[in-house]
This record gives structure tokens, sequence and C-alpha cells, in this order.
């Protein structure tokens, strides 16, 4: 059952071939032996199961199903869940219980899902490598002595690991995508505001958007379209990509990268070309990572301590932003100290802040416009990450093709397009030759979410099926003998 999709298993649900509380409680089981992966915050066992109880008692008595009916899927603890502690990666709010849903949690519900439990994440979602010090590192479902990614790390784990088919996570700088490209998932971050982010801890209003994390792309789709209020209706999947034309910009994308993950993704453009696609290399610019840069980081450090305080009071929560910064670990209070709180050394100024926002973003949104229409794009494809998963020891620093590296050049693939506000997914397309997952992100311009599932689903259809982290797992790991005994 753990390898069922959401979409087979709604579907095995309605017609009575499987029970959501058959299903509920593999999922549990399997949730509890790999407790050492720390993908959950919350996972309370009789909210779930009473949930799915309903679910088979509401099919039985024959009321409308939605789409996601009797489907667990995992929430990430950021987003506020009312039968739920949601504490947002915090010690300060471990036990803070918020009165309603957050916006897309509540569409989730409505649609059917049964919530299955909060998956742990950085503190605050900010960190790029899964390290929670109150709550443990999440560790890699491939490999357990390797890093997840963040801050949507237990996301990327239970959905990776087969616990749940999918989970919801948020994405400002590559939260979504840097862990499902770790972690061997389908990562997609919507274009901003394209989601409703009401009753997610923020870090930027201008960066964020919650997101899904799946195995499929069919599932990613799925729950898109509930999070945007669509009917999904059944298309045929073409399976070639004979006029689809793809842009890569290697100047851009591929100045900083591992050997193994280079040879993947041109062995994946290679497969695309072989089935139809046009690719064409294009060149951003020069100064696209100066640009980028200093468009995104200010922003998302300027933002974070007046939005953070925003939401605390407009959700009526009673901690300050000083009392959270108190309690923060030391891994991300550091960074907080040194660039987010009050006069910290390196804090952004209102003018740095405001030529970011309104100057330098609005001419990053003008090259990623004019790249795609000039090249007569359909997408323009990249390495997620530049790297496979680091080692959890050597995650500060931590290398790139033989050099030294800072954990934010995890996120230096994926950063400028989130800044930009523009449609991404990434997709597993490969295995290192120590079975580590590598990941090829798919981009389009604004507003074009569905066009972009579309075509994931077509270059899915080519690369193949991806393996699941049992393929590849050895005793020497310990998992294998947490799931099946020694």
């Amino acid at each position: 059952m753990h390898e069922l999709s959401i979409t087979h298993a709604a579907a095995a649900i309605r017609t009575g071939s499987l029970t959501a509380s058959n299903y509920a409680a593999a999922l549990l089981k399997r949730a509890y032996a790999l407790s050492d992966l720390h993908a959950f915050v919350t996972l309370d066992e009789d909210t779930i199961l009473e949930a799915a109880r309903q679910a088979d008692l509401e099919r039985q008595a024959g009321k409308e199903l939605g789409p996601l009916h009797g489907v667990p899927i995992a929430i990430k603890d950021s987003f506020n869940t009312r039968d739920m502690p949601t504490s947002f990666g915090t010690k300060v709010l471990s036990a803070h219980q918020p009165s309603e849903d957050a916006a897309v949690v509540k569409l989730m519900r409505e649609a059917g899902a049964i919530l299955f439990g909060k998956n742990n994440l950085v503190e605050m979602s900010y960190g790029l490598t899964g390290l929670n010090a109150h709550y443990g590192q999440v560790k890699n479902p491939y490999d357990l002595t390797r890093v997840t990614g963040g801050s949507s790390s237990g996301a990327g784990a239970s959905v990776a690991a087969r616990i749940v088919p999918a989970a919801l996570g948020g994405d400002t700088v590559g939260s979504i995508r840097v862990p499902s490209s770790l972690c061997g998932v389908v990562g997609f971050r919507p274009s901003t505001g394209r989601w409703p982010g009401r009753g997610i801890a923020p870090i930027s209003h201008t960066l964020d958007t919650p997101g899904p994390m799946t195995r499929t792309i069919e599932d990613c789709a799925l729950l898109d379209a509930v999070a945007t209020g669509r009917t999904m209706t059944y298309k045929p999947l073409v399976r070639n990509l004979k006029g689809l034309r793809f842009g890569f910009a290697p100047k851009q994308h591929l100045d900083l990268i591992d050997p193994e993950v280079e040879a993947c993704f041109h062995g994946t453009l290679n497969r695309l070309r072989d089935a139809g696609a046009e690719i064409v290399e294009i060149d951003l610019g020069e100064d696209f990572a100066t640009l980028a840069y200093q468009a995104n980081w200010p922003i998302f450090f300027a933002e974070t301590m007046p939005h953070v305080s925003e939401f605390l009071k407009e959700q009526r929560i009673p901690v300050s932003f000083e009392e959270i910064y108190d309690g923060l670990g030391q891994n991300v209070k550091a960074f907080w100290g040194d660039r987010i709180v009050g006069d910290s050394p390196n804090a952004i100024s209102k003018e740095t802040y405001h030529t970011s926002l309104n100057i330098q973003r609005a001419t990053l949104q003008r090259r990623y416009a004019d790249a795609y229409r000039s090249n007569q794009l359909a997408a323009l494809l990249f390495p997620t990450t530049p790297t496979v998963a680091p080692l959890i020891d050597e995650q500060v620093p931590f290398t790139i093709a033989g050099q030294i590296v800072d954990r934010l050049l995890l996120a230096k693939n994926v950063f400028p397009s989130s800044c930009a506000g523009l449609p991404g997914i990434s997709l597993p397309v490969g295995l290192s030759s120590s079975g580590l997952p590598i990941g090829m992100e798919i981009d389009g311009p604004w507003g074009s979410d569905e066009t972009i599932l579309d075509i994931a689903a077509r270059v899915f259809s080519i690369t193949g099926e991806f393996p699941g982290p049992e393929a590849v797992w050895t005793t020497d790991a310990g998992i294998d003998t947490a799931l099946h005994g020694p």
C-alpha cells in the first residue's frame, strides 16, 4: 500500500477495494518503523485513525466523495492546523494550538484528505539542510548519513520513504525543490500568489508560496487543482516531446556543479532530444548571478522580522518575535543575530531593501520574460541542486565540485526564479554512483503553471519511473532492518 500514489489510493478507496482505515493504519506502521528519519514533529495516531474511520463511514453512506477522499497527506509544521499543534519548528511554540486551519489545509480537508501529522522542518523555515536543534536532523531515506535539504525537510523525507503519498511544503528560495531534489521526489513551486498563503508562518510575503511534494506529476497536478479550486479534467498523456522547445543556460546553472550531476543532466537532455524536444543553449547574462543575488537576499532578510511579527499579531499568538529569537537553536539564532533582528551587524537598510524590491527584482523578472520570449521557450531546464545530498556531518561547510561552499549554495540554481515569482517543478532524473537522487527542474513564465505541469508529465514519461529508497537500501544504513528485521 505504501507505494500507492494519491490518484491510485483515492480510486481504490472510492471503489471500496481499499478502506481508508486500513490504508492509514499501514502508513502509520511504516511511520513508526522509520521514526529515526525524524520526519515528523507531531503524529497523532488516534486523530488519524478516527478521520479514516469517518471517511469509510461517509463512503458507505453514499456521500459524494472529494478527489482526495480518505487519502493521508502530511503537512509542514509551519501550516496552521486546528486539530494538531503547530510549532513552526520551534520549542517556544511547541504547544501552540491554532483555532483554524491554514487556507490551503482547509481546501485539502474539503477535498477529503486526512491530515497525517505535521512534518519536521528547519526552525521558522530558515535553512536548507534539514537541521532542527529541537526535533532532530531529518535524515535522507536514501542514505541516513545524508541531509534531506530544507526547509521542508520532513515533507521530503516522508514522501520519499513512502510514509505518505504526498505532503504540503513551503518554498521561499527553494525549500520545496531542494529537498525534493535531494530526496528523489517531485516538488512543485507554483507561481507566487497562485496558492493561498493565509495561516502559514511567513519568511517573506514577496517570495513565499506553499506547494506540493509527491511522487508523481499527476498527483502534483491534482493537489494544484484542489488548491486553486479547479476541477481536474482527464487529458491523454502525450508520450513524446515533439513541438516543445527547451532552453538551458550553462553559464548560469552549470558554472558550479558536481561532475556526476552535470553528466546526469546532459544525459537527460539527450533523452529529451531523442523524444523529439528541441533544446537550445541560452545565456541569461554575465551579470545574472549578481542581479539575482542583489534582488533576492535583501528582500529575504529584510522582510523576515516584520512579516513574522505581523503574522504573530494577526494570528493572536501570545509570543513576540524576540521570544522566538531567544528560543531558537544556535544554527538559526546565529544567523538571525547577524542579519535579522533589531540592529544586527549585517541588517539590510531600508534603501537597499527598496532597491531590491522595486528595481532589481523587476529587472530580474524582465530578464526572464525576455529570455522566454526571444528564445521562444516552452520551459527552462537545469539541475535543481548542484550536488547530491551532503553528509550530515559535513553540512557546514560542504563541498561542490571540490570547492568549499556555504550551504546557501544548495539553492543557487532555484532562488533566482523564486525571486521572480515563476513556477518550477523538480523531478528526479537519476541516481549517483552512491545511490543518491539527482533532480532536474523545469521552469516556465509566470502564470504558466498548468502548462509546466503538462510538460513535466510528458518529460516524466520519458525519464521513467524513479526507484524508491528500498531499491538502494543496505542493512548498513539501518533502515532496511527497521522495516524488515535483521
